[in-house]
């Protein structure tokens, strides 16, 4: 019999979206207070005799002054991440990128606005402070939050394919994700045995048992065939005591951001993908109205490097500046992507063509550089006004290249359910793909995209875009 308290005991075991949770409401609480330091420290300037009162807040600071809070929250979605929210340097780096895009955004407006009419010390207070604490805030988050009460203790059933993946995965996690206790088995050559160093604590008619005795508080389902009666017994009766149960495919997602493509059944795509794909239209709306507002400023940028770029493009290597190629967007439509030209004229001559990959010796000197700082893609904000792409989304692949890698890699077609896009999910987890293995890395990031997009997440990868132009981590 279990012990009825065990789910008690679990209670400061913290989920992913629990962490999440409180780092958004840490982070809120942080902008709130340095809107009030900035608030405050601005009324007692010599010059300012209404001091901080409620006069001062209604008649000084504009309307646009109260929604800086919002404002540093949505510049710092990136970094809500719970797979890496425990690095130092990631905080500290999308910190900065946080400040960079808050200064950037805020000399636009100084520069259209009316002399000595924007609140220059108030606003500076703002960022400093929330710059500050919010630092303060995420190394106490790192501090406590990744102790041992807080992480949850797991059991996975099935020491198959799927649960050695998984197990992989944790073991190669730093910091760990939750202790993994060990996992259950009924296969009797895995008896006392163990996976990477994890011990089989025992059969899966034992897991009520050991869930009391390693006061466990989640049990992951990692048995890809049949399931026998005695199984769905032993989960339901965990699940009634309060431990979480999470397949395989969710927890596989949960720790990584990507889709199991080698360890799901051939059906999974019809099944269980593909009502994904299908997102409510107000998102559709708003992801269309972002991608107009961003493809405008964006061909307005493209415009002003366009004679720049295009000198060093022909002084490099004779030829046109921008290049054209055919790509596959949604549901397979065919169109033709922009670039600047960054490959000596007639790289793939006599029709042979190769993926793009690191230390491409087709590349110029030139085109290195472009490619490093993504400058190379400033024509693609023509696709996306024209509707053939979006700001974010899968990377857009040739044709051939799409019906090459169908045969190898499963449900690689699946990415095309979406608009291609001029960034994506794939591309800031992940580098050049040039080999099978490598793409069908890139295929579970794009999936996961696909499954999970929101504005949100849209927003944080454009977020993680920019850091990756402004270090110059392209390639």
């Amino acid at each position: 019999m279990v012990n009825t308290d065990i789910s008690q005991k679990g209670f400061w075991k913290l989920r992913p979206s629990e962490r999440k949770l409180i780092l958004l409401t840490g982070d809120f609480i942080i902008a709130i207070l340095s809107l009030l330091i900035a608030l405050y420290f601005w009324s007692v300037e010599p010059e300012e005799w209404l001091r901080f009162s409620l006069q001062f807040l209604v008649e000084r600071p504009p309307f646009w002054f109260y929604l800086l809070p919002l404002l540093w929250i949505l510049f710092l979605s990136g970094l809500y991440d719970v797979r890496k929210v425990h690095k130092i340097s990631e905080t500290i780096s999308g910190i900065g990128i946080s400040i960079f895009l808050s200064i950037s955004l805020y000399l636009v407006v100084f520069f259209l606005s009316e002399p000595n009419t924007l609140p220059r010390l108030g606003v500076a207070l703002f960022f400093a402070s929330a710059a500050i604490l919010t630092v303060l805030w995420r190394l106490i988050y790192i501090k406590i939050f990744t102790a041992s009460r807080f992480q949850r203790r797991v059991i996975i059933v099935g020491a198959g394919n799927s649960g050695k993946a998984l197990v992989e995965i944790i073991k190669n996690s730093n910091p760990k994700p939750f202790q993994l206790i060990g996992l259950v088995d009924d296969d009797p050559q895995k008896k006392d045995g163990n996976i990477s160093g994890f011990p089989i604590l025992g059969t899966i008619s034992e897991l009520n048992s050991l869930l009391n005795e390693f006061n466990i508080s989640d049990v992951v389902f990692s048995i890809t065939g049949e399931m026998d009666p005695g199984t769905l017994n032993s989960l339901i009766e965990a699940e009634e005591i309060g431990i979480e149960i999470t397949s395989m495919p969710v927890m596989y997602e949960e720790l990584t951001g990507r889709v199991p493509i080698y360890l799901l059944k051939p059906d999974w795509l019809l099944r269980s993908f593909i009502d994904y794909s299908h997102v409510n239209r107000f998102y559709e709306l708003g992801k269309r109205l972002i991608d107009i507002i961003f493809g405008f400023i964006g061909c307005v940028i493209t415009l002003i490097f366009y004679p720049i770029i295009g000198l060093l493009i022909i002084l490099d290597n004779w030829g046109p500046i921008i290049y054209s190629q055919i790509r596959l967007g949604k549901n397979g439509k065919t169109y033709n992507i922009l670039k600047f030209r960054t490959m000596f004229v007639d790289a793939e001559k006599n029709g042979n063509f190769r993926p793009a990959e690191e230390n491409d010796d087709r590349i110029t000197t030139v085109g290195k550089i472009l490619r490093k700082s993504h400058l190379d893609e400033l024509p693609q904000f023509i696709n996306i006004l024209k509707g053939e792409m979006s700001l974010v989304g899968p990377r857009s692949e040739r044709p051939m290249i799409v019906e090459n890698y169908q045969k190898e890699i499963p449900f690689y077609r699946g990415r095309l359910l979406v608009k291609p896009g001029l960034t994506g999910w794939a591309q800031v987890n992940y580098g050049y793909a040039s080999t099978i293995e490598e793409n069908a890395m890139k295929l579970e990031y794009d999936l996961f995209y696909i499954k999970h997009r929101d504005l949100m997440m849209d927003l944080s990868i454009m977020l993680l875009t920019i850091s990756s132009v402004i270090g110059l981590r392209g390639r």
